[in-house]
């Protein structure tokens, strides 16, 4: 059995983006930490996959109602671990107690036994557990991430390992501590804290243990690239999501006085952290002025100030370095002829700190037409006809999600039929549902996560034949 090998002992500090004030520091593990761990966690997977189904949505209830009763004082965590606005800290941690209530009512039925005429007296497909999967997860909905991962894992008798992102090491421990109370067995789940440096070589090691079954990463594709090779190389399974720079596309007959509120609510939510959020808007010639200056008043009214005050819309970004990748996309799209309407510059609150902008006249290969943008910002181009919305749309190495606005709606949906997506929305803001599938194609990743697809996603899917 392949092992985790040593790494250097360290901090890992965790810090409020709001206003630079150090949170808490934690000791990162020790090879014989994680490898310990590891052990614990393979021997309780056992045992957990022999517990009956009720018992384990059992767990899940009682997690979903842990999470509504102190779902103020985790947004909290999440607020001044990562900056999301206080009332979308809330609203997330209340949206993982949906899941885990779905994946309680469903799962009995998703993992079902399913018969079928074939081969023998009978023929049967099985539903069973891979064994230990490892989840490498993101800061942007710290919460909502992980227990959409670990609601349908859970449930199918795998055992889980987070390695979620340095900066919410607190929101990852928190999880830990809130299933334990809710009845999850010792071991079933557990958290790595990892010092951010040694990140790339842990993962590996972990991929390549023979006590790790599966893994499953949202995040950045450069992370996304490095764990599909070394789950290549283990021949794991693993599933990834992640990039996307979502198109909002607005035939001629769209009414703007719909399109636009749900533009800001689909472009800013989260400060524009998310990879599902609308990031290139792509709209008919004979609205796209009259949309670009209405977009831009609606940004200007929103709310920005401290993410702990509930009328806040726009606080910081989750670090420094993410508010400086922003303003050189955007500078560097101004100076090839982008137009600011509003926004565009750093905020005086702080480094993390960037206002939200919206930007006409872009071209395909400005940055922010050409990377994903990750933050407070908007980029609206102009079409004329369907086949040029179809190829701007299509202009992107990624395709998680996609929304089309007309009052036609199969109009909107032979449009949307034509992008490459995982998800396509019409005439509503894209967004993840635990009843349905979630996923990307092309740089998005594959495999997916939610619904009944999600359920399976880490399953044996046994053939079973009785002769």
């Amino acid at each position: 059995m392949q092992r985790v090998h040593d790494m250097p002992t360290d901090l890992l500090i965790t810090f409020d983006p709001a206003t630079g004030r150090e949170l808490c520091r934690y000791d990162v593990m020790t090879a014989a930490d994680m490898d310990g761990l590891l052990e614990q966690v393979a021997t309780a997977q056992k045992r957990w996959a022999g517990t009956p189904m009720e018992d384990r949505t059992a767990v899940l209830l009682q997690s979903a109602k842990i999470l509504r009763e102190r779902s103020e004082e985790l947004g909290a965590l999440a607020t001044a671990e990562m900056g999301k606005p206080i009332a979308e800290a809330i609203a997330e941690v209340e949206k993982c107690a949906w899941a885990c209530e779905y994946y309680a009512e469903a799962s009995p039925r998703h993992l079902a036994d399913e018969d079928v005429v074939a081969a023998g007296s009978r023929s049967l497909i099985r539903y069973e557990p891979l064994g230990t999967v490892l989840a490498i997860m993101p800061w942007n909905y710290p919460y909502w991430q992980v227990f959409r991962f670990l609601a349908p894992t859970l449930t199918a008798g795998n055992a889980g390992v987070l390695k979620h992102s340095p900066n919410v090491t607190g929101v990852a421990l928190a999880i830990e501590e809130l299933l334990a109370e809710a009845g999850l067995p010792a071991g079933v789940f557990r958290t790595l804290v990892i010092a951010e440096s040694d990140v790339p070589s842990a993962v590996d090691r972990l991929i390549q243990d023979d006590r790790i079954a599966a893994v499953t990463l949202t995040g950045s594709n450069r992370a996304g690239v490095s764990v599909a090779m070394s789950a290549g190389r283990a021949a794991k399974k693993s599933v990834l999501e992640l990039g996307g720079s979502d198109p909002f596309v607005v035939l001629a007959d769209a009414d703007l006085d719909v399109v636009v509120p749900k533009a800001v609510a689909g472009r800013f939510l989260n400060g524009g952290q998310s990879c599902l959020c609308a990031k290139r808007f792509i709209v008919h010639e004979s609205l796209a002025a009259e949309f670009g200056r209405r977009f831009a008043a609606a940004v200007d009214d929103l709310v920005v100030g401290s993410p702990t005050e509930v009328t806040t819309k726009i606080g910081p970004l989750a670090r420094p370095d993410l508010a400086a990748t922003l303003e050189r996309q955007v500078n560097q799209s101004v100076e090839a002829g982008a137009v600011v309407l509003t926004g565009g510059r750093r905020l005086d609150r702080g480094p993390a700190w960037y206002a939200p902008t919206v930007l006409v006249n872009v071209t395909t290969d400005m940055p922010v037409m050409a990377e994903e943008t990750f933050g407070p910002a908007a980029a609206v181009i102009a079409f004329g006809t369907d086949d040029e919305a179809v190829e701007l749309a299509n202009a992107t190495p990624y395709g998680l999600g996609a929304s089309v606005w007309s009052a036609d709606v199969d109009h909107a949906l032979e449009v949307g039929g034509r992008i490459s997506s995982g998800a396509l929305f019409i005439n509503a803001v894209t967004a993840s549902d635990p009843r349905l599938p979630f996923g990307g194609v092309k740089q998005s990743g594959y495999g997916r996560e939610l619904g009944e697809v999600g359920a399976r996603e880490f399953t044996n899917i046994r053939t079973v034949v009785i002769g």
